[in-house]
């Protein structure tokens, strides 16, 4: 198993990018901040496009990194939930600002929303 990222960084930003990589890890702290504890398929339906490996890939790097905590169930079938640890809503706290950023460049340019399913 990989290790958390640890640097060395040139700054914050390049420290705070290092964890929010990719097109999904930002998309998941939103998705855990809005609907709370989820499950995988929970999770997968809330963030329409992501395949089911790269939502594994994520999921394991931001548990390394702190930011998602995993709770396993002892259970048949297994159950499996996620949710934001407390660094991790500290980050979503953080992207509050380029969301609102987001969401005028969407208003500019008039750019259409994709319908996501609020299972």
């Amino acid at each position: 198993m990989a290790t958390a990222r640890r640097g060395p960084y040139f700054c914050g930003l390049d420290a705070a990018m290092d964890v929010v990589a990719g097109k999904w890890k930002s998309l998941i702290i939103w998705e855990l901040h809005e609907h709370g504890t989820r499950r995988f398929a929970e999770l997968r339906r809330g963030l329409p496009g992501v395949s089911e490996k790269m939502l594994v890939q994520h999921l394991r790097e931001m548990e390394e990194d702190g930011l998602v905590h995993r709770e396993v169930y002892p259970v048949v079938p297994p159950k499996v939930e996620y949710s934001l640890t407390e660094h991790g809503a500290t980050l979503n706290t953080a992207l509050e600002s380029l969301v609102e950023w987001g969401q005028e460049r969407i208003r500019r340019i008039g750019a259409e929303k994709v319908p996501v399913d609020a299972a």
